[in-house]
């Protein structure tokens, strides 16, 4: 049995919290600890975690811990838990800046305990099977990828992330706090980045936070694509993707960045589309796990496998993302990856 603790008790710990119980292994809930006291105690009472005094106190009674804080106490909380050789999963991104990811992918490396990163469309079962349809042979080599990211601003609604408006904590806006995530997609569906050209703004003028971020990326393979990342006021519309490539043979697209639904269209007229149970069985037999990246890390935890994604993936999506943060503070001019 895997005893797992939490620091931080928000909206994202309460996402690992349910999907452990659907995860398949034998764990239990030791302690949690938030500065928010009423928040560590909702949290407990719904997953039978007891609430702790201190972030020592959870360190000090578990196996494996959810770094779930705001970003800029990530690197600090991981090192303490790598130094008693714990399992650590942190939320994404990582850290602030670049510097500070490389930090802690070396200092989980060094310590050699077990990471992940909660990069967790990786194991998505729509872009499981976009890679999987555009990297098909009869699609061609891949042309373009559009991709459209999209959410209201988090620091409202059912977010309630006050401290995505507060640079310190954050480090940045939505292109480092949420399409972290796109970054990364880009890469593992569409191959290395080789160079970017991007823009950014803040039409809610809050210091150092960007709403709106555009990048043009080139990949090593010639393709070409777009990354457009947008932080609004529409509360009616969550988190929501739409990702569409372009292939020599096969265009294809995603709405939604888990169950779809997946369409495509090839040269010789053929269409298909996935969606729900029949997008999540095709995915499985495909990757061949039931995608629940929480399962995924306590079955590394308890078995002492590597896990993944793990920290030095979402160190290569930093690279590419402080590369574009780089790229459109120099009035968009191109940068190198």
């Amino acid at each position: 049995m895997i005893r797992v603790g939490f620091l931080g008790a928000g909206l994202i710990a309460t996402y690992h919290s349910k999907s452990l119980r659907r995860c398949g292994e034998t764990i239990t809930w030791t302690g949690v600890y938030d500065p928010d006291g009423q928040r560590a105690e909702a949290f407990a009472q719904a997953s039978g975690a007891s609430v702790c005094g201190s972030e020592d106190e959870v360190l000090d009674t578990c196996d494996a811990v959810y770094v779930c804080t705001w970003t800029s106490e990530h690197r600090r909380l991981v090192e303490a838990a790598a130094s008693r050789g714990l399992a650590v999963f942190s939320e994404k991104p990582l850290a602030p800046t670049l510097s500070d990811a490389r930090a802690m992918a070396e200092c989980v490396a060094n310590a050699g305990v077990v990471n992940q990163v909660g990069l967790v469309l990786r194991r998505s079962p729509a872009f499981t099977m976009l890679r999987e349809i555009t990297h098909d042979p009869k699609a061609g080599r891949i042309m373009s990828v559009v991709f459209r990211d999209d959410q209201y601003i988090p620091t409202q609604g059912a977010y309630g992330s006050t401290w995505r408006g507060d640079v310190a904590r954050a480090g940045a806006g939505t292109l480092l706090e949420h399409s972290i995530h796109d970054i990364d997609l880009l890469e593992w569906v569409i191959g290395p980045i080789a160079s970017v050209t991007a823009r950014a703004a803040s039409f809610h003028e809050i210091a150092g936070i960007e709403d709106v971020a555009v990048a043009t990326v080139g990949f090593t393979s010639g393709a070409i694509g777009s990354l457009v990342s947008v932080w609004h006021d529409i509360l009616a519309r969550p988190s929501l993707r739409r990702v569409e490539v372009f292939c020599e043979r096969t265009w294809a697209a995603v709405e939604g960045d888990w169950f779809g639904p997946v369409t495509w269209t090839q040269a010789d007229g053929t269409h298909g589309k996935l969606e729900g149970d029949d997008l999540l069985d095709a995915a499985r037999q495909v990757s061949g796990e039931v995608p629940n990246a929480d399962g995924a890390f306590i079955r590394a935890a308890r078995t002492g496998e590597a896990a993944f994604p793990d920290f030095a993936v979402a160190v290569r999506a930093h690279e590419v993302a402080d590369a574009m943060y780089r790229s459109a503070a120099a009035d968009g001019a191109p940068i190198r990856t």
